[in-house]
């Protein structure tokens, strides 16, 4: 009887001290300082529309820049730089966290593709949040297509372009 009580005593100070020092430990192995992956794309609007259409292409070899800045004084804290893969896709390393205090974007650089070296306004730069305080488990972020503008629109575009118009009722 007394081997069972013996046990049973072990088992509580296994659970009372152990246990919540594994926890501990587990914690402290979490609160390691992870970086992020911003991902995004690069377009070419073919068509001139200002936004992705079914015959935008994305390009290969461009050149995009994750910059951080202060939110109090707009002094840029940090960039980090990347190119788009063959499918206009583009994965920068963040080290380390950047919260409240900053304002994090990707922005685009430079096209390699002629006749499509023109930023598309309102496409230039897509904000991105890199902190580890706001719900988002993963540590890929995801930025909004960035685009460049044709010189010229394709031919198929106008065709294209019909098929947004709105029509009244």
């Amino acid at each position: 009887m007394a081997k069972h009580s013996t046990c049973a005593v072990a088992a509580i100070l296994a659970v009372a001290f152990i246990l919540p020092a594994i926890a501990l430990a587990a914690r402290d192995v979490a609160g390691i300082k992870r970086g992020f992956v911003v991902q995004g794309r690069v377009f070419c609007d073919t068509c001139r529309a200002g936004f992705e259409t079914p015959a935008s292409t994305y390009i290969r070899g461009a050149k995009v820049r994750v910059e951080c800045r202060s939110r109090i004084t707009g002094a840029k804290t940090c960039s980090f730089d990347g190119t788009t893969d063959h499918t206009g896709t583009y994965n920068i390393l963040i080290a380390d966290e950047h919260d409240d205090h900053e304002i994090c974007e990707s922005v685009l650089v430079s096209s390699p593709e002629s006749g499509c070296k023109t930023v598309l306004q309102g496409r230039e730069r897509a904000r991105v949040f890199l902190s580890h305080n706001n719900g988002i488990a993963s540590d890929t972020r995801f930025a909004n297509s960035l685009g460049f503008t044709k010189d010229t629109p394709l031919s198929v575009c106008t065709q294209l372009l019909k098929t947004y118009e709105q029509y009244e009722v």
